[in-house]
C-alpha cells in the first residue's frame, strides 16, 4: 500500500513540476472573420470555381462548429453569365448558419475616396446581403472597413462611423492578421499547376507566420491593457482557406483558444476604449489603442520576404484585401 501511495505522489509532484501552460492552456478566446466574398480571387474564377471553394470552407467550419461572419463586395457577384452561382455561393453562407456583413460594393478605401463617394459604396454593397440575410430572419449589422483603413483624418473617421451607425451597423475591428491573401495568391497558382511541394511550403509558412502574429499581439495585448480580450482573426475566402483552415483551428486550439461570435467578442470593454487612429495605411485595432495612448508597436513580426517576391511575380498579384 506504502508503495503504492508513494507512486501517486510522484506522479503529483510530476504534474506539478509541468510548465503552467502545459498543465492548464490559457483559457482565450477569438472570432472567425472572412473577407472578400464570395471570393478573393473572383475576377480569375468561375461561378462553379466559387461554389466548390465556399462548400469546402464552409463545411470545415460547420462540422466544427466554428461560428464565423463573411464580409461581402457585392461586386464580386457581377460577371456575365455567373451572377446565379455567386449569389448561390454567397446563399450558402446563410443556409449553413453563418452570418454575413458589408465589406462595401467594390472594396473601396476611405483613405482613397472622398466621403459620399464611399458611402454610396455601402449602401450599394447591401443590396444582395440584406435579402439573403431576411431569408433567414437576419438583419444586416456588421461592416468590415476595406484595407482597415478608417479614414484619412478624424473628422472624416468620425463622420463614417455616424454614418454607419445611422444605418444600423457595428464595425468589425481586427486584431490578428497575418496576411493570408498574400500567401493565397502564391497557393492558388500552385494549386492550379500542381505544385503540390511548394503548395506544402506555403502552408508550413503560413501556419509558422500565424504563430508568430500571435505571440507577438498576445502579450502586446497584455502588456497594453493588461489581459487579452477576445481577439478577431482576418481571414479571407480563398483556395488557401478553403483546404487548409482546420490546421489553422488546431494552431488556435492548442494555443488554448475558444470560438465565440463576434456579438460576444465586442461586447469585451476593450472594444470601447478610446481610438483616435488616422492613417494612410490599414493598422489592427490594437495598433489602434496603443497608438492613440502614445504607444506604437516595436519591432513587430516581419511578413516573409520569399512569399512577398513570388506574389509580385504572379501575373495577376493580389491587391491588400
Amino acid at each position: 500500500m506504502y508503495k503504492g501511495l508513494a507512486v501517486i505522489l510522484a506522479i503529483l509532484m510530476m504534474a506539478a513540476a509541468l510548465p503552467i501552460n502545459a498543465q492548464n492552456p490559457p483559457q482565450r478566446e477569438i472570432v472567425i472573420t472572412i473577407d472578400d466574398l464570395p471570393a478573393a480571387n473572383a475576377n480569375v474564377m468561375t461561378g462553379q470555381e466559387i461554389l466548390e471553394m465556399t462548400t469546402k470552407l464552409l463545411k470545415t467550419l460547420r462540422d466544427q462548429k466554428v461560428p464565423a461572419v463573411g464580409f461581402v463586395n457585392e461586386k464580386r457577384l457581377y460577371k456575365f453569365g455567373e451572377v446565379d452561382d455567386r449569389i448561390k455561393a454567397l446563399s450558402l453562407w446563410v443556409d449553413s448558419g453563418f452570418e454575413l456583413g458589408n465589406h462595401t460594393f467594390s472594396h473601396a478605401s476611405l483613405n482613397q475616396v472622398g466621403l459620399k463617394e464611399w458611402e454610396e459604396e455601402v449602401i450599394r454593397g447591401e443590396t444582395v446581403t440584406r435579402l439573403l440575410l431576411a431569408q433567414h430572419n437576419m438583419k444586416l449589422r456588421y461592416f468590415r472597413h476595406p484595407y482597415l483603413d478608417t479614414g484619412r483624418d478624424l473628422q472624416t473617421r468620425r463622420e463614417a462611423e455616424a454614418f454607419l451607425a445611422n444605418r444600423g451597423y457595428r464595425i468589425a475591428p481586427v486584431t490578428m492578421d497575418a496576411w493570408d491573401w498574400m500567401y493565397a495568391g502564391v497557393y492558388e497558382d500552385a494549386r492550379k499547376r500542381g505544385d503540390s511541394s511548394l503548395e506544402q511550403q506555403l502552408v508550413s509558412s503560413y501556419l509558422s507566420y500565424t504563430g508568430t502574429v500571435f505571440d507577438y499581439y498576445e502579450k502586446f495585448s497584455k502588456d497594453l491593457i493588461g489581459y487579452e480580450p477576445p481577439q478577431i482573426l482576418l481571414l479571407h475566402g480563398n483556395w488557401l482557406e478553403a483546404d487548409h483552415i482546420g490546421e489553422l483551428l488546431d494552431v488556435l486550439r492548442k494555443r488554448g483558444y475558444r470560438f465565440v461570435t463576434l456579438q460576444d467578442a465586442l461586447s469585451d470593454p476593450a472594444y470601447s476604449m478610446p481610438d483616435e487612429y488616422v492613417g494612410v495605411e490599414g493598422t489592427n485595432w490594437l495598433d489602434h489603442w496603443a497608438i492613440t495612448r502614445g504607444q506604437p508597436p516595436r519591432n513587430t513580426p516581419v511578413f516573409p520576404q520569399w512569399v512577398v517576391d513570388r506574389s509580385h511575380a504572379l501575373p495577376y498579384p493580389p491587391n491588400q484585401p
